[in-house]
């Protein structure tokens, strides 16, 4: 017998319902530095430098890696600060 998932359990459905709102015990202050989260610069560099090697078809398998765990650490912290905002917006209702 297969049993069947009512609720998605890929990677993105599992990481939006851990960063639920509704489940934070956020004050607005926490809520506020979640929302301004920021790669360094020297990621934004190191970003750049793969982007140019990319673009030159020059990326090693090591760099394709790389270029990857900074694209899932990027959509992490956008959606962190996505779901920090709309905590915050509905705070101040």
């Amino acid at each position: 017998m297969t049993t069947t998932l009512s609720i998605p359990n890929d990677e993105s459905a599992i990481l939006a319902r851990a960063v639920d709102p509704s489940n934070w015990k956020l004050t607005p202050d926490a809520a506020q530095a979640l929302a301004e989260l920021k790669l360094s610069d020297e990621d934004k560099q190191r970003m750049d430098e793969l982007a140019t090697k990319a673009r030159a078809g020059e990326l090693s398998a090591d760099d394709e890696i790389e270029i990857d765990n900074y694209r899932q650490v990027g959509c992490l912290i956008e959606l962190m600060k996505s779901k920090a905002r709309l905590f915050l917006r509905n705070a101040s209702v």
